[in-house]
């Protein structure tokens, strides 16, 4: 049985460390620009390359969202934009514009490109094409039903990524205007204010029907197929897509956590026993009144909107508290073991160990002490202190002599470069 992918969204840093925790194969985010939630904290370069380091150490993958419209004042920035995430490793983006698949292809050879449902995809051909101009990933419109992703699946040798949770817009794959035409905050361009969670009066053949009574006629209910999660890996969906890259970091990690459990359980044993305080826990971490299984098994029901509550719930901080505090914290760091050896008139060296992985740093000319020479317990104290990096020693060794010293810069200096040296073998290989 094939293994789907579990792709959590990150809106900032603490939610893409949730995810990580909370056991997601992949994340997608977005930088300050060219992302469609322009709303969410968003990341910076440099927390974009850190985000890039942690996954890869962690084999995990993040993929870019470049899934607004872009105009053409935008393109000079956007190369300059990309190429510091590139040359770290970013694992694939998610576009919109058709416009940039060329760009990409031609700047960015290497780079995975994936379309994302606001390309409205919705069959055989649309992916076959999309297929023959370089795309190998596609998210579906929404509406599609399952049978109709097996399709897909069955004619087009391409990746899908499907969602399985999280909010659903009202208009057929997010391609919608009413927020621009409102209020001149555009959704294809990362600023819907969602119009669509607004009470309406509602009319029929010129009769209000039932105006005194607050209603909410383009609303959804939520999407949660964990009831169904079975019938979707058995589909061979190549990646099942979480919602909310608005949401809290113990939403990301709740509901990553829960699917991750009843994937693991269903490629296991091949049965999917769901528990009821899971469902529980997944309607109280900021979901809407009510929820449904979107498009997957029905179509255009009337049991899909939430006519009378269309806003979030209170959160459940009994539960809240609970995710926060098995995942809202930093990535673990990765555990080594090491070895460090001076002599006098050689080049200091260290030898770490993570995994199978081992690599070898050599630093500056290791002196002979002219008043009082380096201990060991010094030395290791020192080596010790591994700060923000990547890295936490399990067990250090000193190998040296006697008479040996070397400056503390110098010491941190082969620290760091042995971190460095090691990074580099655990994501591309020695």
């Amino acid at each position: 049985m094939k293994r789907p992918e579990l792709l959590a969204p990150a809106g900032r840093f603490e939610c893409f460390t949730a995810a990580v925790n909370a056991g997601a194969d992949a994340i997608y985010l977005a930088g300050k620009e060219f992302g469609a939630r322009a709303s969410a904290t968003n990341f910076t370069t440099e927390e974009l390359i850190k985000a890039l380091d942690i996954a890869h150490l962690h084999s995990k993958k993040i993929y870019l969202t470049l899934n607004t419209l872009i105009k053409q004042r935008e393109w000079d920035r956007l190369e300059s934009f990309l190429s510091p995430l590139y040359d770290n490793g970013l694992d694939g983006v998610i576009i919109q514009d058709v416009g940039l698949i060329e760009f990409l292809k031609a700047n960015f050879p290497s780079l995975s490109i994936h379309a994302s449902t606001q390309m409205t995809v919705t069959g055989s051909y649309g992916s076959a094409l999309l297929k023959e101009r370089g795309i190998e990933r596609i998210v579906p419109a929404r509406e599609l039903s399952l049978e109709e992703i097996k399709q897909i699946k069955n004619d087009v040798d391409i990746e899908i990524e499907a969602f399985i949770h999280g909010a659903m817009c009202y208009c057929y794959s997010g391609q919608c205007l009413f927020s621009s035409f409102l209020g001149g905050r555009s959704g294809n361009r990362g600023r819907c204010a969602q119009p669509c969670r607004l009470n309406y009066t509602v009319s029929d053949n010129g009769k209000y029907v039932k105006k005194d009574e607050i209603r909410y006629p383009l609303s959804l209910k939520d999407m949660c197929t964990l009831t169904c999660i079975d019938k979707l890996i058995d589909a061979g969906i190549d990646s099942f897509k979480i919602e909310g890259r608005l949401k809290s970091p113990q939403y990301v990690a709740g509901v990553t956590s829960i699917y991750r459990k009843y994937i693991d359980m269903y490629l296991e044993n091949e049965i999917l026993n769901i528990d009821e305080k899971d469902l529980d826990t997944l309607s109280g971490l900021y979901i809407r009144s009510e929820l449904s299984e979107g498009y997957y098994f029905r179509h255009n029901s009337q049991d899909m909107i939430t006519t009378l509550n269309p806003s979030y719930n209170e959160s459940d901080e009994r539960i809240n508290k609970i995710i926060n505090d098995r995942f809202v914290k930093p990535v673990e760091k990765k555990r080594i073991m090491g070895v460090v050896t001076l002599v006098p008139g050689e080049n200091a060296s260290i030898i770490l160990k993570c995994g199978q992985t081992v690599i070898t740093a050599e630093g500056d000319i290791v002196q002979p002490a002219q008043n009082r020479p380096l201990n060991e317990e010094e030395v290791l104290r020192q080596l010790n202190k591994t700060g923000e990096s990547y890295f936490e020693f399990d067990r250090l060794e000193a190998q040296m002599d006697n008479n040996c010293f070397m400056p503390i810069k110098a010491l941190n200096e082969l620290r760091r470069q042995a971190f460095d040296k090691l990074k580099e073998a655990l994501i591309y290989g020695s």
